[in-house]
């Protein structure tokens, strides 16, 4: 299912009673984070989630290329019509999306293609300077050849539809991409020469940088079609913050997929948003649970896996995160139509949390 399918219809509202009105408890730490979507940005799906109190947004993406919806003034123009609806326009994606190489917007970065891959940054440099000057404080991206790599869904709570990843079951077929073999060592260069151009722009220009990992992690030794994915594993990503040292430097920290790549989610993942939240490094927050662990999982339900969300909402609170917390892959219902309903339940499900961990102390 397509991330940012959205819903149309009045009658989700139910979902979300009950999740906004509640005092903060006296003498309680206010939590920082804020209810977000990288939903559509249609003026239609804008009044729906002005409606549901969702105030944050990462809009979709303007353009698979440097052109007018690019330029400084169709940036502001974007985000005045957001704004106009009463949701703040937070991020915007680049051309740099989590689609397979053979319709990544930029393959030359990934292949490590010069000059292809120089004039490509080049357009994405150009990017940063006109989101900025269109007073947008941050861009997400991919740095993916794979693209987000299931097997078959399984039935989940109700019957639903979980999308699911089991290794073993996985056809590599063919047994290379387009990329052909990409070892470590390749894959770290075609990343750190991205970084060493970009990053020094970002940070002139004040724009947060958010790359989302590789989604799922693969075996180190194997790799996965000849792609080895060394943003697939708490160990890279700690690399990846450590390449640059710059607070403009950070994930878009999908907390579903940093689980994948645990072999106990449930008891690690709190440290691990405890070690990127402390050091400033999450910019943003893809909010999903899974059950099972690493080359093996279900992407579930938030209060259906492995994953006590409470307790991870307490952690994003304790570190002080302050950005957007997402809905991300909800499972397929029968009859609900590009997710409405599923992602529905998640803005309740969200904001519910946020609410609670307001009123603790």
């Amino acid at each position: 299912m397509h991330r940012r399918a959205f819903f149309h219809s009045a009658t989700i509202g139910a979902t979300l009673a009950g999740a906004r009105a509640t005092m903060h408890a006296a003498g309680a730490r206010p939590a920082l984070m804020k209810s977000g979507t990288q939903h559509d940005s249609s003026d239609d799906a804008l009044r729906i989630l002005a409606a549901l109190g969702v105030e944050h947004i990462c809009s979709t993406l303007p353009s698979s290329k440097l052109d007018e919806h690019w330029s400084k003034e169709g940036l502001i123009r974007l985000r005045e019509r957001i704004e106009s609806h009463g949701i703040k326009l937070d991020m915007v994606p680049l051309p740099m999306s989590s689609h397979y190489i053979s319709r990544y917007e930029n393959p030359g970065i990934l292949l490590g293609k010069s000059p292809q891959r120089d004039r490509e940054i080049d357009g994405i440099c150009q990017m940063i300077r006109n989101t900025a000057q269109a007073g947008i404080p941050a861009l997400k991206y991919n740095l993916n050849i794979l693209g987000v790599v299931r097997t078959e869904t399984t039935r989940g709570r109700g019957g639903s539809r979980y999308s699911t990843f089991v290794y073993d079951n996985a056809r590599q077929d063919p047994p290379l991409t387009e990329a052909g073999p990409v070892s470590e060592d390749a894959y770290w260069e075609r990343i750190t020469y991205f970084l060493d151009r970009v990053i020094p722009v970002a940070e002139e220009y004040k724009v947060r940088m958010a790359c989302h990992p590789h989604d799922p992690g693969m075996p180190a030794a194997k790799g996965y079609r000849g792609v080895h994915t060394v943003l697939g594993s708490v160990g890279g990503l700690k690399r990846f913050v450590e390449t640059h040292a710059s607070p403009y430097h950070g994930l878009n920290f999908c907390q579903g997929t940093v689980s994948e790549m645990l072999q106990d989610p449930g008891r690690e993942i709190f440290d691990v948003i405890r070690y990127f939240g402390s050091r400033q490094k999450i910019f943003n927050v893809h909010f999903r649970n899974i059950r099972g662990r690493f080359l093996h999982f279900q992407e579930t339900f938030p209060d259906d896996g492995d994953v006590n969300m409470i307790q991870a909402m307490r952690v994003y609170k304790e570190v002080g995160y302050d950005g957007m917390m997402m809905p991300d892959h909800v499972p397929q219902i029968e009859g609900d139509a590009g997710g409405r309903q599923a992602f529905a339940y998640a803005f309740g499900y969200i904001q519910a949390l946020i609410q609670l961990v307001n009123q603790e102390a």
